[in-house]
């Protein structure tokens, strides 16, 4: 592979995190003035439609999108057009069967009537997704991100615009029936007009076995992926209150915060990256380790702060303390996001070159997990015990690094030592704080940028040349 071109894969790549992050930041933004307009009851319904309709949207391209982005040749008309020809019939099943079903679903998930409403329209805005599949694939294979981003952000702003203005008006979970809508139609408009692409219906035998072989074990990944987390959800009413799983949703959605602005957005970017980079061992294997340096340099003081302010900011936010009891969840979950800042990035690059089978008996062991292990927890301990399950997985966390290890060569543990350290050190600084201070939005923003300090001061210390190098590298290919 060419120089340049090595350098354009990593610049675009760096660009697309940062740009995809900012798209992150509106929608959680928004997530956060909903979480103090909606109760824990209505969360709760709105988290447990979400994945139901989920469930159906894992079905919808076999695998077919990855294949594409992660083939090694230059990608044909007939590849598209056959890939959007599968995709069409998929969906177009999948939607029939769904809105058909969709009054047993309802009633087995004990839906109200604008519940049921919600999860109708969600299974139709599947048809506009896959609209923008294509498009989007195009413009990720030439890496271009920061044009692929704007449909995203359009998408957020509308949607956050519709839902927070109909909640604030009191229309309750008709407020996301309207926002889905705006939000699928608006995306296929901003991804064609960036992207154009003539959508065409053809079959070739030997371009689907192609695509398929790489796409059905992925797909596969994905949808005991989604049996291990969405179906799981969509189960718990049969085991705690309604209230209960907006708990849950509201500590797992916050806790996870980190990972929504970075790592969500660094495997995006980095899937096509690596991909590209798959016959270079040694550049990939150094992908991977800066991947882990930039990721855990922010997971960590990010996870740190969130654990040690979250309690006071509940306080201090109007009509914030019915979340108090999700904060035992929640501090539980920021530890298993932390991990995921590890295990996730590995099993992507693995599955960028080809390595599907290791994402998948992984997948397999904590899917088997966590249906055996958090219906008895829950049971036993309360809503707690999904959360208590998130952490016991992560503990294979050092089996799926030993086993990628052996196909592409990489450190961990010089590229975490440093946020570790670093954010031990903010930490104890931010806990000894705490205790001298009463809570207030101002000693909120002391301890804040005391912490920072802190972090930031151990770095240049103790890391000086390692995070120096590590700037200077990405100082650069920006720069590029």
């Amino acid at each position: 592979m060419k120089e340049h071109t090595l350098n354009t894969i990593k610049k675009r790549s760096v660009v697309g995190v940062i740009i995809t992050g900012g798209a992150q930041a509106v929608s959680l933004a928004g997530g956060f003035v909903l979480s103090i307009l909606l109760d824990p009851t209505i969360f709760g319904i709105y988290t447990i439609v979400v994945a139901s309709a989920v469930f159906l949207g894992y079905f919808s391209d076999i695998g077919l999108a990855a294949a594409l982005i992660q083939k090694k040749d230059k990608i044909s008309p007939i590849d598209l057009a056959t890939t959007f020809t599968i995709q069409q019939a998929l969906v177009g099943s999948i939607v029939v069967i769904a809105l058909a079903v969709s009054g047993w679903i309802g009633s087995s998930r004990g839906f109200p009537p604008d519940a049921l409403l919600l999860f109708r329209i969600l299974v139709i805005s599947f048809f506009f997704s896959s609209l923008k599949t294509i498009p989007s694939i195009l413009l990720e294979r030439d890496l271009q991100f920061q044009k692929l981003v704007i449909p995203q952000i359009a998408e957020v702003i509308v949607f956050n615009i519709v839902v927070i203005t109909l909640v604030a008006l009191g229309w309750g979970v008709q407020s996301f029936t309207f926002g889905v809508l705006a939000r699928g139609i608006v995306g296929v408009i901003a991804v064609y007009s960036i992207r154009p692409w003539m959508p065409r219906f053809a079959f070739e035998m030997a371009s689907a076995r192609r695509l398929v072989s790489f796409g059905m074990p992925f797909q596969l990944n994905s949808i005991i992926a989604l049996v291990k987390d969405n179906i799981f959800i969509m189960v718990l009413p049969l085991m705690m209150p309604l209230s209960h799983v907006g708990y849950i949703g509201w500590a797992k959605k916050w806790a996870e915060v980190p990972l929504r602005l970075l790592m969500d957005n660094i495997v995006r970017i980095t899937f096509p990256a690596y991909s590209r980079l798959q016959e270079d061992s040694h550049k990939l294997s150094r992908g991977i380790e800066k991947t882990l340096f930039f990721l855990l340099l922010l997971i960590i003081p990010m996870s740190i702060g969130m654990v040690i302010m979250i309690r006071p900011l509940v306080s201090l936010i109007p009509y914030y303390e019915k979340w108090l009891p999700a904060l035992p969840s929640f501090y539980l979950f920021v530890i298993a996001s932390a991990v995921a800042g590890i295990s996730t990035p590995v099993l992507n690059a693995l599955n960028a070159i080809g390595k599907i089978g290791v994402s998948l008996k992984f997948m397999i062991l904590w899917t088997v997990m966590q249906w055996t292990i958090a219906p008895i927890l829950i049971l036993t301990v309360g809503f707690n015990g999904f959360a208590i399950t998130t952490v016991i997985m992560t503990l294979t966390t050092v089996f799926v690094v030993r086993i990628a290890q052996r196909s592409v060569p990489f450190s961990v543990i010089k590229n975490i030592v440093p946020s570790c350290v670093a954010g031990i050190g903010m930490g104890l600084v931010m806990v000894v704080l705490k205790q001298t201070g009463a809570s207030s939005p101002f000693m909120l923003i002391i301890w804040g940028i005391a912490g920072c300090m802190v972090y930031a001061t151990i770095l240049y210390v103790g890391f000086r040349s390692i995070v120096l190098s590590e700037v200077s590298s990405l100082l650069r290919i920006l720069k590029s």
